[in-house]
């Protein structure tokens, strides 16, 4: 008898906290097995290549995560400017309550992993361009060009990475909230201008 479709989810679910919170290599099988409360079996029987494959498929749902994330408040704020300083409230808000402990939902893995994964490394590729991608868009809407937009879409999320990495390690919001008024400031002058010139 195959093992219930809920603990495929519920694995995944488990390995992406763990790995979030405790990094990909100090995170073994049986302890994803308890927190997800899932079988053993059922690891294996979903993912008969082991940790990698289970690694592979948290980044894809933390990913997915941000995106749906992403996108929500990109329906709610009227720029990027006020998208990415909510973005980053968020950020600031979920790693005070985790005590500092929790990190970028998929950094910690692909540092130890993508090297030698080549299936983690394209999740992860593939996680961050789907996040960068929200964030040109509405840059783009703001009236940026999609060459500019793309290339600030990968600073907003390369600063807001660097962020959480000091954040985690002064266990203080305050780089999030730094980096989250220089970007603001940043992207609403220059829409400002784009603005002013194309008028």
């Amino acid at each position: 008898m195959s093992a219930p479709p809920r603990h495929r989810g519920a694995i995944v679910r488990a390995a992406a906290a763990l790995f979030r919170r405790n990094g990909y290599a100090a995170t073994g099988i049986n302890e994803i097995a308890e927190v997800s409360g899932a079988p053993k079996g059922s690891l294996y029987h979903y993912f008969p290549r082991g940790k990698d494959q289970i690694g592979e498929a948290a980044v894809r749902f933390a990913g997915a995560g941000v995106v749906a994330t992403l996108e929500k408040l990109e329906q709610e704020h009227g720029s990027a400017s006020s998208m990415i300083r909510a973005y980053c409230k968020l950020l600031a808000g979920w790693m005070a309550k985790s005590g500092f402990r929790d990190g970028c939902p998929i950094a910690t893995t692909l540092l130890e992993s993508a090297p030698q994964s080549t299936d983690m490394a394209t999740a992860g590729r593939e996680a961050f361009a789907g996040w960068c991608a929200v964030i040109a868009r509405a840059l783009v809407r703001d009236g940026f060009g999609k060459a500019e937009a793309k290339r600030l879409s990968t600073l907003a999320v390369s600063s807001i990475e660097g962020a959480l990495i000091l954040a985690r390690v002064e266990a203080s919001a305050q780089p999030i909230e730094e980096v989250a008024r220089a970007l603001g400031a940043a992207l609403r002058i220059n829409a400002s201008v784009r603005k002013r010139i194309t008028a």
